[in-house]
């Protein structure tokens, strides 16, 4: 299902696990202002995944444009599923949700980065993600 603001008390603690498998610290209460912002201003699309009144994981996509192929193309910046419900086809339900919207929205595609030793590699490899070995990715943080 879609999220909306609604929807935060069920999704921030989520959120604020995914920042911290990244190793940063828990904030709940920024997570609660970023996501509600977010929602609020749609300016990011999350799917929740739920099963029997929990809440098992979230994708979060942003929408961004293809110069190359003059299209839409979304961002998926954050999946996260919790630990109990990891390896129970619930990564794959968001990522086949995430796939749905770029259809059905005429996106070019969905594109996504990750920790090198992240292994969730083997699930987008498995629904058809290709590995970027064309371009580098490069990035530049304010001093």
């Amino acid at each position: 299902m879609q999220a909306t603001v609604k929807d935060l008390d069920a999704l921030v603690p989520l959120f604020d696990a995914y920042r911290r498998f990244y190793r940063e610290a828990s904030d709940p209460a920024a997570c609660r202002a970023f996501l509600s912002e977010r929602l609020a201003r749609e300016e990011s699309v999350v799917f929740l995944c739920r099963r029997a009144g929990s809440t098992l994981g979230f994708v979060q996509l942003y929408p961004t444009f293809s110069s190359t192929s003059v299209r839409r193309l979304w961002v998926l910046n954050d999946l996260y599923v919790v630990p109990t419900a990891r390896r129970r086809g619930v990564g794959s339900l968001l990522l086949r949700r995430a796939q749905q919207l770029a259809k059905e929205s005429g996106a070019s595609g969905v594109t996504l980065e990750t920790a090198r030793d992240n292994p969730a590699q083997r699930l987008y490899e498995a629904h058809g993600w290709k590995r970027d070995r064309a371009f580098l990715h490069y990035e530049w943080n304010p001093p």
